[in-house]
């Protein structure tokens, strides 16, 4: 008998409907003789209405009780899928983060994992249950909730899988698997039947949505296998593991891309140590994450220096960097919202010499003109204006013939 941890994705738990196909899912699993818990997100957008809802009544919410209010998604959902499984003939617990024994740090609304203490869980397990966890949260050494972020529910999942020493952590969705690029832009993407754990963290931190970073870190980390597929279809779905061919066909992977890039320069920057980290030592401080870095070649000490952040950390930044830039003696501190990043990935670029000539050449073919460039040992990453997008994932799909 197999441990088995699934995790529903709001689209999947969406209404009563949904919820009781889940259930029908999970009880499947039961079935065949498998321990089952589920994680489960907030029904459809709720999330999205209570983030609204709160920004409703206070312009700015205090994290702490903005974390409150969106844990509260996920327990609804949680709940239902446990009455669902019991009026089934199911036995079924629900669990809160942390009573399933998620700890994290006291970052709200981006809190990451310490520790999960399995007891209360593996207990329900050993009586029969079905046991219900309500992703996306945690608590406290001081009994506060928060929240992981988005995407925080398949972190909740594979951290209960690694935790619990589950054979599989299976992510259920509204898509078959994870594809060589987004089907929406490129209708001839090819669903793949497995990707190892950097392919994949590549492809989830540079723009793939259909499964989190932090999750695939935590597989890799753990060597728990994951599975990504549809939970409206039995189509078989992708698996996530440590295994690699020793030899690929073609090196490139998968075309990721992302429109969630704001680039902020600091220009006229003198050139010394120090001044970097007097610039990123802050944003760091106030939780901003930040992406490429760019700095210009000196010119009498003086030099331009470029990073990127999300869109939605923008405003932030630039109240964060405009006094260290004056403080420094910089000129100015510019900014630009319309941009997007589109990557190449593949393990097989590594000691394979061409890709990036073929695909700054494709994009050069589209008059698609490069901003920045980022790399790593399997990923080439360009920002671009997010207008051309689109055009540069297709383009790229084609060149480096990953239709079948």
């Amino acid at each position: 008998m197999a441990l088995i941890v699934q995790k529903y994705g709001g689209s999947s738990v969406g209404d009563a409907e949904k919820i009781k196909n889940v259930a029908r899912r999970v009880a499947q699993t039961k079935d065949k003789g498998n321990d089952v818990v589920v994680v489960v997100s907030a029904m459809g957008d709720t999330t999205d209405e209570l983030i609204k809802l709160a920004y409703q009544i206070n312009e700015r919410p205090d994290e702490r009780e903005l974390d409150m209010l969106l844990s509260t998604g996920e327990i609804i959902s949680c709940t239902l899928l446990a009455m669902a499984l019991e009026a089934m003939g199911y036995e079924a617990i629900s669990l809160s983060g942390a009573q399933a024994g998620i700890r994290t740090d006291a970052v709200y609304s981006r809190a990451r994992i310490q520790k999960v203490d399995p007891e209360r869980v593996t207990r329900e397990l050993e009586k029969g249950n079905i046991v219900i966890v309500a992703g996306f949260q945690g608590i406290t050494d001081e009994m506060d909730v928060t929240t992981l972020g988005r995407g925080g529910s398949d972190t909740t999942a594979v951290a209960l899988a690694v935790s619990l020493g589950a054979e599989v952590c299976q992510i259920y969705t509204d898509v078959e698997g994870i594809f060589t690029a987004d089907p929406r832009i490129v209708p001839q993407a090819k669903k793949l039947s497995e990707i190892g754990y950097e392919e994949m963290l590549e492809l989830a931190t540079y723009g793939a949505k259909v499964t989190h970073p932090r999750a695939v870190e935590l597989g890799e980390l753990f060597n728990v296998p994951i599975l990504v597929a549809s939970s409206f279809t039995d189509s078989p779905g992708t698996l996530i593991h440590g295994g690699v061919s020793m030899e690929v066909r073609n090196k490139v992977k998968g075309i990721a891309h992302d429109l969630d890039v704001a680039k902020i320069t600091v220009v006229g920057v003198p050139d010394h140590p120090g001044i970097a980290a007097s610039i990123f030592e802050p944003l760091a401080k106030a939780n901003i994450s930040i992406d490429t870095i760019v700095q210009n070649a000196s010119i009498n000490k003086i030099t331009d220096l470029t990073f990127t952040v999300a869109k939605s950390h923008l405003a932030k930044a630039m109240e964060v960097v405009k006094p260290i830039a004056q403080s420094i003696g910089a000129s100015e501190c510019v900014s630009a919202a319309k941009l997007g990043k589109v990557s190449i990935i593949g393990t097989g670029m590594q000691n394979t010499p061409g890709y990036a000539a073929r695909m700054f050449g494709t994009l050069s073919e589209k008059g698609i003109n490069i901003e920045l460039i980022t790399t790593s040992e399997i990923r080439i990453t360009c920002i671009i204006d997010e207008a051309k997008v689109k055009d540069a994932v297709q383009a790229l799909h084609r060149a480096f013939e990953l239709e079948g």
